[in-house]
């Protein structure tokens, strides 16, 4: 009978090591969860960031890109009219001998 509670003891002592060491796993399992939740939470934040920063940039060029086009618009339209207004004048003269010849016909 001593031999038997000896391998009973000795079944219930490996129960209780395998037990602690089940309780050990469990917890290192728990902090490694832990541990990549903030690791995957960080690099989701950072992921934002470097987002929110790049499309700014983006932003920030295309608007340059944008304003300069809007600039060589607006030459290109004042040139188109300071050749318009020359063209005017130029044809002033003989619009107003036509328009002279027309009423005087009359």
């Amino acid at each position: 009978m001593a031999e038997e509670k000896s391998l009973l003891q000795q079944i219930r002592e490996k129960e209780l090591m395998i037990s602690i060491k089940i309780d050990e796993t469990r917890r290192e399992a728990e902090e490694v969860i832990i541990s990549a939740r903030k690791e995957a939470s960080e690099m989701i934040e950072n992921s934002e960031r470097e987002g929110k920063k790049t499309a700014q940039e983006y932003f920030e060029k295309e608007m340059e890109r944008l304003r300069k086009e809007m600039e060589q618009l607006r030459n290109q339209s004042n040139q188109q009219a300071i050749s318009v207004r020359a063209e005017g004048e130029r044809n002033l003269p003989s619009a107003i001998d036509k328009i002279a010849k027309v009423v005087s016909m009359e």
